[in-house]
């Protein structure tokens, strides 16, 4: 089969590998679509340790089963579906709680670290268990398929932050997935949902997407014009960046009592104001991955509460993929979700 590999940083080879085969309780996917996530490129300089060469990367995909291992009962065949980013083992204290994000034994499609190394789909066909499968809306393309993972993360990261309805809420970042949280915040019944970034395309495509406001603001500035539009603050904070001075500006922008979620981490570390978030009673709340969230994300998606065909930037056959990782590397203005296509037709 034909696969994208990461043969060592910053080099990525369109090579044939062996055509894996599924194992009990597995499925073999041909891919039709898959996106490339901040993290693969993070993970093509190797700043990211997670993506450790040789690997084919790859985690936001869409296809068809091709055949089915032993065991398997709820597929066959020519299913389209997609596939959760996370491998968990469904028996571990965490996973017995519904919190699969946090597993034990957690491994991740197209990432190399120091406990595993698990094959992704930037290749025709790729395996993965049963458990973490989904099945499509004939309606909906592979390509939105391929969104569904970055989506998922955006409906969790509203989840733990305890959002109800009638809220007003911040999210700082309009990249992918801040562009997805302001969609879910929404979807999730906020009443008012601003949002800001250094970036004023970003934040003209945000306002398309929902956006109450959008604020053409950075770092120390932006919480003292939060406070000037809505008196006390927002009641809850999304910082979907991960720089020390945007966790700043999410912590100071938000009113006493509120709740600040991190979900960038572009930074191993940042500084806290301790007597701000103690004085104040902010809660400080992280969130990884998605824990269950698919087929809301699948249900929303269908529906158009949340829109992914606008974030798309181009659909490219797997052969042009190092180039446009290149692109992506080099920070090139105005690039969205690039989908990779392995079988070359339309997705």
């Amino acid at each position: 089969m034909k696969a994208l590999l990461l043969r060592e940083y910053k080099h990525l080879e369109l090579l044939d590998l062996p055509q894996p085969a599924p194992a009990p309780g597995e499925l073999l996917i041909q891919v039709a679509a898959c996106g490339i996530c901040g993290s693969d490129v993070h993970g093509y300089d190797g700043s990211s340790g997670r993506r450790i060469p040789p690997i084919v990367m790859g985690h936001e995909a869409a296809g068809l089963v091709a055949a089915a291992g032993r065991d398997v009962t709820a597929f066959q065949p020519g299913d389209r579906v997609t596939f959760d980013s996370t491998v968990y083992c469904g028996e571990c204290p965490y996973c017995l709680r519904g919190e699969i994000n946090l597993c034990d034994r957690r491994e991740v499609i197209g990432v190399s670290c120091g406990e595993y190394r698990r094959a992704g789909a930037f290749a025709e066909y790729v395996t993965v268990p049963e458990r973490i499968v989904h099945r499509l809306p004939e309606a909906m393309s592979f390509a939105e398929a391929a969104m569904l993972e970055p989506v998922a993360v955006a409906l969790h990261a509203v989840k733990v932050s305890e959002v109800r309805g009638g809220e007003t809420a911040l999210v700082i970042g309009a990249g992918m997935i801040g562009l997805l949280t302001l969609q879910a915040a929404r979807a999730a019944g906020c009443r008012r949902v601003f949002i800001a970034d250094v970036d004023a395309t970003r934040l003209r495509l945000a306002e398309s997407l929902g956006a109450t406001e959008t604020l053409h603001f950075a770092g120390a500035d932006l919480p003292g014009e939060i406070i000037r539009r809505t008196g006390t603050g927002v009641d809850v904070a999304l910082e979907a960046v991960g720089r020390d001075e945007t966790v700043q500006a999410a912590i100071q922008s938000v009113r006493k009592g509120g709740t600040v979620t991190l979900i960038g981490n572009i930074a191993p570390q940042v500084q806290i104001p301790l007597q701000v978030v103690v004085s104040r009673q902010l809660r400080l709340q992280g969130t990884a991955a998605s824990a269950g969230e698919y087929p809301e994300a699948i249900d929303l998606v269908s529906r158009g509460k949340i829109q992914v065909a606008p974030l798309i930037t181009a659909v490219a056959p797997l052969a042009e993929g190092p180039r446009w990782f290149e692109r992506l590397y080099a920070h090139e203005p105005n690039l969205m979700k690039i989908v990779l296509t392995p079988q070359g037709g339309p997705a």
